[in-house]
């Protein structure tokens, strides 16, 4: 288990590694559906979309004040009625992987939950990508949707675990 790390709400300061830490997951073909990295310019919408009372954007800093991690709710849905419902998403730099963060950041998210008035966490993943779908079980993630053959990599149909935990009223 990693030691003498921070998490705070993200600055725009953080975005250039932010996607650093994205884009190194692309050519794996495990987390992400983009299939060519992505620029700090069109994370600026995403990023804005973020507010520590809503929808928090958190990064994990070691004591050099380097990014480990990054952890976002998203809105799940543009409507309304959905608002209870946040989508997670977990990316760890590689030398940082397997070493307890994303545990860390889920019960975080599960903390706060109650304060940002979400009621419903869900995580898109593939269902190909075990250690992600060990890491929600883990935490009573279950899963509540399985959307077979939605991605293609590299000519390879992809299937879509949606993972669900209730963890505000009615959890």
């Amino acid at each position: 288990m990693l030691e003498n790390f921070t998490i705070s709400d993200a600055t725009i300061e953080d975005l250039p590694a932010i996607v650093e830490i994205y884009n190194s997951t692309v050519p794996g073909r495990m987390v992400t559906a983009d299939l060519a990295p992505v620029t700090i310019q069109s994370r600026l919408r995403w990023f804005e979309a973020h507010t520590p009372d809503h929808r928090p954007l958190w990064v994990v800093k070691d004591g050099a004040d380097r990014v480990m991690a990054w952890f976002s709710f998203s809105s799940f849905h543009a409507r309304s009625a959905y608002d209870g419902t946040a989508e997670i998403s977990i990316y760890i730099a590689e030398e940082f992987r397997g070493q307890g963060l994303g545990s860390v950041l889920i019960r975080k998210a599960i903390e706060e939950s109650p304060r940002i008035k979400v009621n419903n966490l869900v995580g898109l993943v593939f269902g190909h990508n075990e250690p992600s779908l060990a890491l929600l079980r883990k935490f009573g993630f279950e899963q509540w949707g399985w959307l077979p053959g939605v991605a293609v990599l590299d000519g390879i149909e992809r299937d879509l675990a949606i993972m669900g935990r209730k963890v505000g009223a009615g959890a």
